[in-house]
């Protein structure tokens, strides 16, 4: 039994910021995965990439990270361009990969399932199911809401989502995905909008704003730490999302579980790729780091 298993393909990534051009692995797994591998949790990665790059899951089992890895004719290579905001980027992807499907699941039992796909049809809704048969299921939407045409990385409304939401138990969504999954722009409408569809617990992230958490009809308003440098903006929700779980599996409330993962975030969003600190690292920010708790109360009335 392990407290966290992930599920999603590891990238090739591009990251383009207006410091550098950097190659290097990526995805929703590999970005959490690595955030917890210097914290107390039972971790598994259920993840699919071509041979080629055997060598990327080899180096993650070499910091004791267990994975589990399928064969995929190609890896998942994306192009990360951020401009001097990095709240925002364009992307491409040259390479799909394997979908994860109930048949190619290996039999493992975890309590939280945390799914991170890529693109729309990645992760099969019948796995959804089946998963949240076993244990509890959380999930990135990003995917779910990406197409690619031309190379280009698209966003449309999530066709399955009114037969699979009802089996998420926490959801996270940026404000911008929000408003293609639920139509609106207001983040106390998407947020209840989610919660009417069956999650149970819908966390909204708003960059450098903070992020909001709606469960069990209370909204926790969660502020953002203050970085001494903003350097690469790639991974901040996985981390957050890797923060998050690995306090509420252990127990925590949703306000002290959504500060934790936003102070990995700001460690993180300080330097190039990903989070490489400790929990030691993460009480610091939450004892001494500056943040503006008005800021997000101001965002949500806007």
């Amino acid at each position: 039994m392990y407290d966290i298993c992930t599920i999603g393909h590891i990238t090739l990534d591009k990251v383009v910021t207006a410091q550098s051009v950097k190659y290097m692995p990526g995805g929703t797994s590999f970005y959490f995965s690595k955030a917890l591998r210097q914290f107390d949790v039972r971790y598994m990665l259920v993840t699919a990439l071509a041979e080629k790059e055997a060598h990327i899951v080899a180096g993650l089992r070499e910091e004791n990270i267990e994975v589990f890895s399928q064969n995929s004719p190609y890896t998942v290579y994306f192009e990360n361009i951020y401009s001097a905001n990095q709240d925002h980027r364009e992307q491409n992807v040259l390479h799909k990969a394997a979908p994860f499907t109930v048949s190619q699941m290996p039999a493992i039992e975890a309590r939280y399932f945390h799914l991170g796909p890529l693109l729309s049809d990645d992760i099969t809704v019948d796995l959804i199911k089946s998963l949240a048969a076993k244990g509890k299921v959380s999930l990135d939407i990003q995917g779910y809401l990406r197409y690619v045409k031309d190379q280009k990385v698209l966003y449309k409304d999530w066709e399955d989502k009114k037969e699979a939401l009802p089996y998420i138990d926490i959801l996270k969504a940026n404000e911008f995905e929000m408003e293609v999954v639920a139509g609106t722009s207001d983040i106390i409408e998407g947020a209840k909008y989610l919660a009417n569809l069956g999650v149970k617990e819908v966390i909204i992230t708003l960059g450098s704003k903070g992020s909001l958490i709606y469960k069990d009809d209370h909204f926790y308003q969660i502020p953002a730490y203050r970085p001494t440098d903003v350097v690469d903006a790639t991974g901040c929700g996985d981390t957050y999302m890797a923060g998050y779980l690995s306090q509420r599996v252990k127990g925590a409330g949703v306000q002290e579980a959504g500060e934790f993962g936003a102070a990995m975030a700001t460690l993180k969003i300080q330097s190039s790729g990903p989070f490489s600190g400790k929990a030691d690292n993460v009480q610091e920010v939450l004892q001494y780091g500056e943040c503006d708790r008005e800021v997000i109360a101001q965002a949500i009335l806007l």
